[in-house]
């Protein structure tokens, strides 16, 4: 892969993906110069004694302790001798006493994610390391050194402050580890790449695990897989749309140029897309027949007889036609799949708006993390021979910028749109599993003529706890500060945890609409099996040949009897002159890498391994994919 260049002012979140799955990176040569600058600024004010924070202080509410040029321990029985300063004790002790997380450790991605951050920022030249503390950490990162990050331990101010010391322990020699898939200590990491450990000097402790890298690398993460999702959303709802041949006039351009929101417009532009060349999608409510149960005599045409279903319409009789005469001269009057309304549920009606809302939250997730990434996040900031500066705390200055309530806020905005994403995801689903809403499918997706069948009931049992579990996630920790620092650090963003949960998140979103996909193709082969079945049965006969699948048909001899005949005359040539109904050409080429992988499910089987295989095609883009393909 080719090598990603790092200079502070430039990263971006393809980059930081790059890096995340392997990419080794650079250090930009002139921006290097800035970071020399700026340390030998800071080496030059600790020769003048000059108290600084977290240089010649100590940290939090420590910060009113002067360090002095000796130990007052050195005096006590049986003190160790040393040849480490007090000011570089300091910035040790700060890595060692402040990796404290606990919890499973985070992949590899995450963890390459958080040193290509940190080391971006502090490449700036505002925070008083020395290039070679920066050389040092590219190249663990270049050699696969993957500093063990247990997750939970950051409240998100003063920045990422223990998962960082845990990444920077492994610099010093200390912590954990992988090396090659292996877990071991840091020492012994180092020490197989070939590197050695970094003794630290004046504030880069404090340069090191002051900032926002960690919530940064999960939002960036995050995001990359949500762009791809959301576009996969889009995809499933078109999939159900052909699979209940939907109306797609709600998704008109001069219907969404009346209330112009980004993430909207957007949608309803990719599901018109998408649906491009649909014959199912828009159809004449007419002719779409409902499900019937198979029978042995339910078709004569050999080709038929291999059908797994029935079809049929109900005749409504001109007695109950009165006052509604104008419909039915426009509108055959038989009752199939489709009920004749000019809307259909807010599941399928509203995706743009629904679709289009979490989008706008993505953006704004997006615009965010795009600042932060080449901003400094840690304290205090450096600002050598700034114009005007008369004192040291005029270029030394203690602010707030590793605070993570811009990424926290962002965040929570990101888990609240992710179950609504998922939300009617699932209410689609559920739509296409009942026969009281799934406009003539059979129930539950299967034939079930024997009464043994379940089809994919329990597929929505899956989707509906994944969903309640998202919900009960999706409460924002950015609203709920607990103190640290004895109170020194009053108010925290708790944007770790944030970002923490809207990757874990992102996951589960993916398995919902894995389900969605895989449920919507097997409703999609029967919507579009029975309408070209009833297709083949009215060129195949005649007028009587089709009224055998029409109830409600008056006896011969009755006076009704021509009337409904010469009407189903008209449904037959309707049908007949009808080419072959298909979905939309990108939807077809999404069905169709889905079959496959997984076959039609005629009978009940087990679908555990089905389940498995849908969530691997989302999560590999195989579906999305095939899709945009089509669309070239």
């Amino acid at each position: 892969m080719k090598p990603i260049t790092l200079d502070g002012r430039s990263l971006n979140r393809a980059q930081v993906a790059e890096i995340a799955h392997g990419a080794p990176v650079t250090l930009d040569a002139g921006q290097m110069q800035a970071v020399q600058r700026a340390a030998d600024f800071l080496a030059d004010q600790v020769k003048k004694q000059e108290p600084i924070y977290g240089v010649s202080t100590g940290f939090g509410s420590n910060a009113d302790k002067l360090l002095g040029s000796r130990r007052v321990r050195h005096g006590m029985p049986g003190a160790a001798e040393t040849d480490e300063t007090v000011l570089e004790e300091l910035q040790r002790n700060l890595i060692v006493t402040h990796a404290v997380c606990v919890g499973e450790p985070f992949a590899p991605d995450v963890v390459r994610a958080m040193l290509a951050i940190r080391i971006n920022t502090l490449m700036m030249g505002h925070s008083g390391i020395r290039p070679q503390v920066l050389e040092a950490l590219a190249a663990m990162l270049n050699a696969g050194i993957v500093p063990v990050v247990p997750r939970k331990g950051s409240v998100g101010a003063s920045g990422d402050l223990a998962p960082l010391s845990h990444l920077a322990i492994v610099l010093l020699g200390g912590g954990e580890a992988f090396y090659d898939g292996e877990r071991i200590p840091g020492a012994e990491a180092l020490a197989r790449a070939g590197l050695a450990p970094v003794k630290l000097s004046h504030k880069e402790g404090l340069a090191l695990n002051n900032g926002t890298a960690q919530m940064l690398a999960t939002a960036v993460l995050a995001i990359e897989k949500l762009e791809d999702l959301l576009d996969t959303a889009d995809l499933a709802a078109a999939m159900t749309l052909d699979a209940f041949a939907g109306r797609l006039r709600a998704f008109d351009p001069h219907v969404h140029a009346l209330r112009p929101h980004p993430g909207q417009v957007h949608v309803a532009h990719q599901l018109r897309r998408l649906l491009a060349g649909s014959t199912l999608s828009d159809i004449a409510y007419h002719l779409v027949p409902k499900f019937r149960s198979w029978l042995p005599e339910s078709w004569s045409d050999p080709e038929q007889q291999a059908l797994s279903f029935d079809i049929g319409w109900d005749w409504v009789p001109l007695t109950q036609r009165h006052g509604r005469e104008r419909f039915y001269q426009r509108f055959r009057p038989f009752r199939g799949g489709k009920k004749h309304q000019p809307q259909d549920s807010y599941s399928l009606r509203c995706i743009p708006q629904v679709h289009g809302a979490v989008r706008d939250a993505l953006e704004q997730a997006k615009r965010v993390v795009d600042i932060e990434l080449n901003a400094v996040t840690d304290n205090p900031l450096l600002f050598p021979g700034l114009e005007g500066a008369k004192e040291i705390e005029d270029q030394v200055v203690s602010a707030g910028h590793f605070h993570g309530m811009p990424l926290a806020l962002a965040m929570s905005y990101l888990k609240a749109a992710i179950p609504v994403l998922a939300s009617i995801s699932e209410r689609r689903l559920n739509k296409l599993v009942d026969p009281a809403t799934n406009d003539g499918l059979p129930a539950f997706l299967i034939g079930n003529e024997d009464g043994t069948e379940s089809g994919f009931m329990i597929v929505q049992y899956t989707a509906a706890a994944l969903v309640n579990d998202l919900a009960s996630r999706a409460h924002p920790a950015s609203v709920y500060s607990i103190p640290t620092s004895a109170n020194a650090e009053d108010h925290v963003s708790m944007g770790a945890n944030e970002g923490r949960h809207v990757l874990e998140m992102v996951e589960d979103l993916a398995h919902v609409l894995a389900l969605e996909l895989y449920t919507a193709a097997q409703a999609l082969d029967y919507r579009r099996d029975m309408i070209n079945a009833a297709r083949a049965l009215a060129r195949a006969s005649d007028a009587e040949g089709l009224a055998t699948k029409v109830q409600g048909a008056p006896l011969p001899g009755h006076a009704d009897r021509a009337p409904f005949l010469e009407e189903v005359e008209g449904l037959r040539r309707e049908l007949a002159e009808s080419a072959e109904f298909e979905p939309g050409v990108a939807v077809r080429a999404a069905w169709a890498a889905l079959r496959d992988a997984i076959p039609f499910m005629p009978r009940d089987r087990a679908m555990d391994g089905d389940v498995a295989t849908a969530v691997q095609l989302v999560k590999q883009g195989k579906l999305l994919s095939a899709a945009r393909h089509s669309l070239l």
